[in-house]
């Protein structure tokens, strides 16, 4: 959901992964071969099909939710944590139960400024990762579930 090359943050006791996002502009790239171009060509430019989004986003292909109230996100909370414990070491199981309920609090505290984002698979019974913006940022901060999340070699 996010690569080693953004800088990255543990935080709330290491429950959480923080990654900070930054909006940039993608689409036709405007690439200078050295021949002239005619004035119609200036005029064009190539920014008709430029769309601002966010790094993380658009590199991961993470796909935006519609936003979750306190009763639907303690009900997917709790079924996405039940599933997660399955997987889990029994070493890993046991940090996480110490600290998902801090961890979930400090989500609920921030709930109606989240964003809602799963991966490209669309996998619903997979992780949630959220992006807010912290005081007066312009730029997005991810917050992603370290426990659930697993180390890919690329």
């Amino acid at each position: 959901m996010f690569a080693d090359s953004y800088p990255m943050r543990e935080i709330q006791d290491g429950f959480f992964y923080e990654v900070d996002g930054k909006w940039t502009t993608v689409g036709d790239v405007d690439i200078d071969i050295g021949a002239n171009s005619s004035a119609e060509d200036a005029e064009e430019g190539v920014d008709a099909n430029d769309r601002k989004t966010v790094d993380i986003i658009e590199s991961f292909r993470l796909n935006e939710q519609p936003t979750y109230d306190k009763k639907q996100f303690m009900g997917w909370a709790k079924e996405w944590s039940q599933n997660l414990l399955k997987k889990l070491s029994d070493e890993e199981a046991a940090d996480f139960k110490s600290k998902s309920s801090a961890g979930i609090k400090f989500l609920l505290g921030k709930l109606k400024e989240l964003q809602f984002f799963f991966g490209e698979s669309m996998d619903t019974e997979s992780t949630l990762c959220f992006a807010y913006y912290k005081d007066g940022a312009s730029d997005p901060t991810f917050v992603f579930f370290k426990h659930s999340l697993k180390e890919q070699k690329m």
